[in-house]
């Protein structure tokens, strides 16, 4: 029977398949179904395959066009066909052994993480995604190619042809980075940070102006309503009252301090922090014992986690400043508007430290720095060491550090023999220690010295453990001892670990105490060892920790 034109063409194309490509992409597809650090949903899993098998497909190629290039024999062509069929036959079945056990491999991560196990892994569709992702950037090579041969072939009417190729493929690189780099990208931050800026401005209707002067964002205040944004607004308003804190300690306590400033609220960083300086020297927070200066998220978030549980530590006495600097999500904001973030984290550090340092030491609040992810990198690069040395705040807690805070991995490299990396010990704890889920700040021995900055990482955080160097080494927290929460089955890939690590970064699948999800009772042990709150035993922690994981069972069953 005749074929078509069109299922010609589908034959031809398939037959220019490469068989080592095909392997060796299939071999990286079943790889990616190994466990990472954090479970994988549907889509991300048929996303990290797709990618893995296209990197496998890829060097498949590259290694099949260097044996060409070097003259080296190829097989006759009745033996590549039976190649071809082999590496088929042979790539199905690794590819059906290794979706058998995905399920298995994932619910290693699930048991660590207390989660409830998956039946299966739904291979139909991991497969059927991660075609489409390898079809997709196919598509996308087969659009380069067609654009440096064009190119090459107008540059060799004028230049020797093997120059013409070298500049074809430059231009084409150019041509590409300018389209994706410089117009969709670009277009799409735009589209993103003016849905986020319209939804900042929402206001929301379950909300309204504090009535009490001393809130911000009531009328008295010199921040109106509006100018809090959508975080500040829930920040100053959802929190602990007084009575609350003082129903559970069974004593009277007043209400925390809260000042927050809106990106809207000024134009530039300097008179954002101005106007925030302002308003918390109007209602008191210089008159707390503790004042807190919190690095928001990029979109302005600040974990209640840590927010709520340090007002109760301090029994209300203690006031909390926070300046928002971005509108979109942490990732984006990272790769947008990342010195933004720092000028504004150094803007409002500069203006309170100023003030704090210039009132008398016995009179003046103790301050501490915070920040969550993004904000820790941020809160990190808000100061310089030299500017502080002679007047030093009280210490800093970084929760989940970012894998590009220089200072994080400037220590972690540095670490005392012995230690692991995702729980290392620096110089004996005498000013910067590590905690987790299982080994708190206070356990490592050695005396803490006034200045003080704390880390609360987990070791299956994919936001502080990614690293770009996966690609061809493996990590040094792999070694071990692994972390608790690091499953056994976890194994180093070159290529693929850094793919299963990236896709790890933008999914969230990790309940609290798990991944890149702090949970409350750990900001407490962070809190209490670091601030070391007055009138706290063994025994009311317990009780505290045990209040708010209530707290969080009650919603997360409603």
């Amino acid at each position: 029977m005749e074929l078509s034109r069109q299922q010609q063409w589908i034959f031809s194309r398939l037959a220019r398949f490469s068989g080592v490509g095909l392997v060796l992409g299939t071999l990286f597809f079943a790889f990616s179904l190994t466990p990472s650090l954090i479970p994988r949903p549907l889509i991300a899993q048929g996303i990290v395959s797709g990618l893995s098998f296209t990197a496998g497909y890829a060097l498949g190629v590259m290694g099949h066009g260097l044996w060409r290039y070097l003259h080296l024999p190829d097989p006759n062509a009745r033996l590549e066909t039976y190649f071809h069929w082999l590496a088929a036959a042979v790539s199905l079945s690794i590819a059906a052994l290794f979706l058998w056990r995905a399920a298995e491999w994932q619910n290693s991560i699930r048991q660590l993480m207390e989660m409830e196990p998956v039946s299966g892994t739904h291979p139909f569709s991991i497969a059927l995604i991660a075609l489409g992702v390898f079809a997709f950037l196919m598509l996308m090579a087969l659009l380069f190619r067609r654009t440096f041969r064009l190119l090459s072939r107008k540059l060799a009417y004028i230049l020797p042809r093997r120059v013409a190729y070298v500049l074809g493929t430059i231009a084409a690189i150019a041509l590409f980075w300018l389209v994706i780099e410089g117009v969709l990208f670009s277009y799409a931050l735009k589209v993103a940070d003016r849905s986020y800026q319209q939804v900042d401005e929402l206001m929301q209707s379950d909300l309204s102006p504090p009535e009490d002067p001393l809130k911000p964002g009531s009328a008295e205040s010199l921040i109106s309503w509006e100018a809090l944004g959508s975080r500040g607004r829930r920040f100053v308003t959802e929190g602990p009252s007084g009575a609350q804190i003082g129903d559970f300690l069974g004593e009277e306590a007043p209400d925390p301090v809260r000042v927050y400033v809106g990106l809207n609220a000024a134009e530039t960083p300097t008179e954002r922090a101005e106007l925030a300086l302002e308003e918390l020297i109007r209602v008191g927070g210089f008159e707390r014992s503790v004042l807190v200066l919190a690095t928001p998220t990029g979109r302005g978030w600040i974990d209640p986690g840590s927010q709520d549980t340090v007002e109760y530590l301090h029994r209300g006495d203690i006031a909390t400043i926070a300046a928002q600097y971005s509108y979109l999500p942490s990732h984006l904001s990272l790769i947008s508007e990342a010195d933004y973030g720092v000028e504004n984290a150094r803007a409002l550090f500069a203006v309170v430290y100023d003030y704090w340092s210039s009132l008398p030491s016995d009179e003046r609040p103790r301050l501490y720095l915070f920040g969550l992810s993004l904000g820790a990198l941020n809160s990190d690069l808000s100061f310089d060491l030299y500017d502080i040395i002679d007047d030093p705040f009280n210490g800093a807690l970084w929760a989940g550090p970012p894998f590009r805070s220089d200072t994080w991995k400037r220590i972690t490299a540095d670490r005392d023999p012995g230690s692991p990396a995702w729980l290392p010990r620096f110089r004996d704890g005498s000013v910067v220690r590590f905690m987790n889920q299982t080994q708190g700040l206070q356990e490592v021995p050695g005396e803490w010295g006034n200045f003080r900055i704390a880390y609360l990482q987990y070791a299956s955080d994919p936001i502080t453990f990614f690293e770009p160097a996966s690609f061809w080494r493996e990590p040094d927290w792999m070694h071990t001892p692994r972390g608790p929460d690091v499953s056994p089955d976890l194994r180093w890939y070159p290529v693929v670990t850094m793919l299963q690590l990236l896709v790890d970064l933008t999914t969230e699948s990790a309940p609290p105490g798990f991944g890149h999800e702090i949970a409350a009772e750990d900001y407490i042990d962070a809190w209490a060892a670091l601030s070391e709150p007055p009138g706290w035993d063994e025994e009311s922690l317990k009780r505290l920790r045990d209040f708010f994981i209530h707290a969080r069972e009650a919603r997360i069953q409603h």
